[in-house]
């Protein structure tokens, strides 16, 4: 049968987001750990008809929590945290947005200074390998930390927004153990606001 799933293309050259990410670190992040990750699951679909014709988020949803499936969850997961984390990043992105999203921080945090510090150190304080979550949460900006290859889709409503991923793969490369480092110039630099905003509906 068809492989159900194909990656993604990055939505930018593999050395356009230098020297916050360089292409090194995409070379082995895209092109190795996401790409195994969906050859995993499209293998684990192919063995399980339950599974078959379902979208990638009704595949994480059906599987989460299931000691069973744990193997098609965090693979499944994980190509659609990748996925987000790609398009939550751009060239010449970060630093202070505009439109809805800015008017939200300064509701949700006081100012940007504060968004900024918390989205960090939400990712700081993930122990282990895991994500930082900008959501949307009740009509107000949040902040939430997941291990491994959990996300948002399995919170009742609670709408992800951004994501920087803190799996050391992610950052080692370029950063070594830096990881506040690595945030820091990812939110001043990196941040995709449009992406953001588009996705507040």
């Amino acid at each position: 049968m068809t492989a159900p799933f194909t990656m993604k293309p990055l939505p930018y050259a593999d050395n356009a987001l230098d020297p916050v990410v360089s292409a090194q670190t995409i070379g082995f992040h895209y092109g190795k750990h996401h790409t195994t990750y969906l050859n995993t699951l499209n293998k684990l679909v192919s063995e399980d008809a339950s599974l078959q014709g379902k979208s990638l988020v009704d595949i994480i949803k059906a599987t989460h929590g299931k000691a069973d499936k744990t193997a098609v969850f965090n693979n499944a997961a994980q190509v659609w945290n990748h996925d987000f984390y790609w398009d939550s990043l751009a060239p010449k992105g970060g630093g202070k947005p505009s439109g809805r999203i800015a008017e939200l921080i300064k509701d949700s945090f006081g100012d940007y200074d504060k968004f900024k510090s918390d989205f960090a150190q939400t990712g700081v304080t993930q122990f282990g390998s895991g994500w930082a979550w900008l959501c949307l949460e009740g009509g107000k900006l949040v902040f939430k930390k997941t291990g491994n290859a959990e996300n948002p889709l399995t919170m009742t409503g609670v709408k992800p927004l951004l994501t920087l991923d803190v799996w050391e793969h992610a950052y080692y490369l370029d950063w070594q153990n830096k990881r506040p480092d690595h945030l820091n110039a990812c939110i001043d630099k990196l941040i995709n606001w449009d992406f953001a905003e588009k996705n507040l509906g």
